[in-house]
């Protein structure tokens, strides 16, 4: 089962909470519907990536436990905070400088969802537990069309 909230207005959060699966389609899509086109097919990646972490990795697929993702627009930024019920977990380097750093080695099936998430957020943390995971995306302004008329 799907819980939702209000859809957020100003500084007013939206959430999303689920039992832990990996069908998250309609809770991807729930969570773009407000997004502009052009960034969606690449927030859809990065978010799609932090939920499967929190529900196959926090949770480890527990239908008893549920995935909760609270959600904004604040000025200008998109936010959303994923959070499980889970061990937790701690990134083993502060990788923010060189997102490749969180690569595994090429033979590796695994790991590769820190890389993916460092390169399309803008911030990527976790709370103390690590049972929580802040995204954030810069809303990208388009430059005007129109040139300015000099004198």
């Amino acid at each position: 089962m799907i819980t939702i909230s209000l859809r957020p207005v100003g500084r007013n959060w939206g959430t999303i909470s689920f039992a832990s699966t990996l069908y998250l389609c309609p809770i991807l899509d729930l969570l773009l519907a407000e997004i502009p086109g052009e960034m969606q097919a690449e927030l859809r990646l990065g978010l799609q990536e932090a939920l499967v972490n929190a529900a196959k990795h926090g949770n480890n697929l527990d239908p008893g436990k549920k995935v909760v993702v609270r959600f904004s627009l604040i000025d200008d930024r998109y936010w959303w905070v994923i959070s499980d019920q889970g061990k937790g977990f701690i990134p083993e380097c502060d990788c923010e400088e060189d997102p490749t750093e969180y690569l595994p080695p090429d033979e590796s099936e695994n790991g590769r969802g820190l890389s993916i998430l460092h390169l399309i957020f803008d911030q990527v943390e976790w709370n103390r537990r690590g049972t929580e995971l802040r995204l954030c995306k810069q809303l990208e302004h388009k430059r005007s069309r129109i040139p300015l008329l000099r004198n």
